[in-house]
């Protein structure tokens, strides 16, 4: 299984082929969905390239906004761009992005985004007949739909699931929070992560009384879910026939970055050698 790391800048994108990422994925200065991550210019993205190849590991470019009709301005030149440089993939969540690969970069490969929240194997053969060659799933899918959604595939078509850190109120990232509380669109890359913010809530019908939750030592965060953590499941992942696991975190540091990818390379190689993960790991 491909162990798939952010990199929000090139000194994350270092740092985690050097603790041991199979792949990254990360966004030049348009079309991704985290514009306030450092990013890639087109020298920067060659360089990364280069530096990724070099090290005989793989490079995903993400071109996944929710795409509006002034986001299709430059869009086919970056693509083919993109295409010339040779990078690996792009991922997307659009179907007009996707007739732009075929227009501008035809050949050039692409893989279809969580945000475009496939839940369904027949969703996921839609994509795969338009010349997808791997689906991000939705986070919030079993291993047992995991595992029908690929039998119903053919066999060069991969799925990739996230593996570990947060996870959006919405369905796998279609949010509206931080647009509302702040006017940046998370869905056009500006997310402030408002989800994660302290909040009192209290209730209209119970007479205004406040919402009784959980808190810890640093405060409530009642909007977002604990961050995600599949560590101790990479058999489940295997045999539900997962073919890459994906690391969130473009906004996250390079020690984040570091941590967690050097966790599940160590717990990856455990589990092709038939041993547990270890507790250190987990911690």
């Amino acid at each position: 299984m491909e162990l798939l790391a952010p990199a929000g800048n090139m000194e994350k994108l270092k740092t985690a082929i050097y603790f041991g990422a199979d792949a990254v994925y990360l966004a030049g200065k348009k079309f991704g969905l985290r514009a306030f991550a450092g990013n890639f210019g087109e020298e920067e993205l060659k360089k990364a390239v280069e530096f990724v190849h070099k090290n005989n590991k793989k490079i995903y470019i993400t071109v996944n906004i929710v795409a509006h009709n002034k986001d299709f301005d430059g869009l086919g030149e970056y693509l083919k761009f993109l295409k010339d440089i040779k990078v690996d993939g792009v991922i997307v969540s659009d179907l007009g992005v996707i007739s732009y690969i075929k227009k501008y970069a035809d050949g050039l490969e692409f893989h279809i985004s969580t945000q475009a929240n496939v839940t369904n194997k027949h969703t996921a053969k839609m994509y795969a007949d338009l010349g997808a060659k791997r689906i991000v799933l939705a986070r919030e899918l079993s291993f047992d739909e995991i595992k029908e959604i690929r039998e119903f595939l053919p066999n060069d078509v991969e799925l990739e699931a996230f593996v570990h850190g947060a996870m959006c109120i919405s369905y796998s990232g279609r949010c509206l929070l931080s647009n509302f509380l702040t006017g940046r669109d998370g869905n056009c890359g500006e997310c402030v992560q408002a989800c994660r913010w302290e909040y009192t809530i209290s209730s209209r019908d119970r007479g205004g009384n406040k919402y009784e939750i959980q808190e810890d030592e640093r405060g409530t965060y009642i909007l977002n879910s604990k961050d995600l953590n599949m560590i101790e499941y990479l058999k489940q992942l295997h045999e539900s026939g997962v073919t890459s696991l994906k690391i969130e975190g473009r906004m996250k540091s390079a020690y984040y970055v570091a941590n967690i990818v050097n966790a599940y390379r160590r717990a990856i190689d455990l589990f092709y050698k038939g041993e547990n993960v270890t507790k250190e790991l987990i911690e």
